[in-house]
């Protein structure tokens, strides 16, 4: 009657979905190849931040697969993947420089779970991946869209039905920001839940 199950269920389970053994085995690799060299900078940024570094860093793949000179077509650069705003307010200089661009990514999360600092965790830092991804303004939408389908905007289980209803225009219409993509703030916590659960079972002396 209280949701409790279902609540407990997603916080153990919610991440799980078919296994990609293919993405799998190239992120095994890549925890090898490509971490050590950022594991640090990953570390003392997080725990400057009040992040779970293991997070930090599975967010960083699921962003850039740990490429400092990754680059979106929409002009987003480095391995946290900063807009040049973002980056520019952070004091960021130069993008593809990791260590600033992962010390930049982590203070902006910070922001995002300040936004749900009443939340537990670790709810509350998924849903600030999930502001972090679908950007501050329509994951405020969705938390106003959930409140009016009586459902609970504190609670990821909840709000993850309710932001891919961004993208359907008799929602959206009527909102602040308008059409969102909402499917992929859905995609993008998932996935990094993923990665941070592989991150703990395999990385020998482990990120925290």
């Amino acid at each position: 009657e209280n949701n409790n199950l279902t609540y407990t269920q997603e916080k153990y389970y919610g991440f799980v979905q078919i296994f990609d053994y293919v993405d799998t085995h190239k992120f095994l690799k890549r925890v090898k190849t490509r971490l050590p060299q950022y594991k640090d900078f990953f570390i003392d940024a997080a725990k400057k931040n009040n992040i779970a570094p293991s997070l930090l860093a599975a967010q960083s793949y699921q962003e850039s697969h740990w490429n400092r000179k990754a680059k979106s077509p929409t002009g987003v650069r480095g391995i946290m993947m900063l807009t040049q705003p973002v980056a520019k307010s952070l004091g960021v200089t130069n993008r593809l420089n990791a260590e600033q661009n992962i010390y930049a990514g982590a203070k902006f999360q910070a922001k995002m779970k300040k936004m749900v600092e009443h939340v537990d965790e670790p709810g509350r830092s998924w849903l600030a991946l999930a502001a972090y991804n679908v950007g501050r303004g329509h994951f405020r939408d969705a938390q106003a869209l959930a409140r009016k389908l009586g459902k609970n905007p504190d609670h990821w289980h909840d709000m993850k039905e309710v932001l891919p209803l961004l993208a359907e225009k008799k929602y959206y219409k009527d909102l602040r920001y308008g059409y969102a993509r909402g499917n992929e703030p859905v995609r993008y916590v998932t996935r990094i839940r993923n990665y941070d659960s592989l991150l703990n079972q395999h990385v020998v002396g482990g990120l925290n």
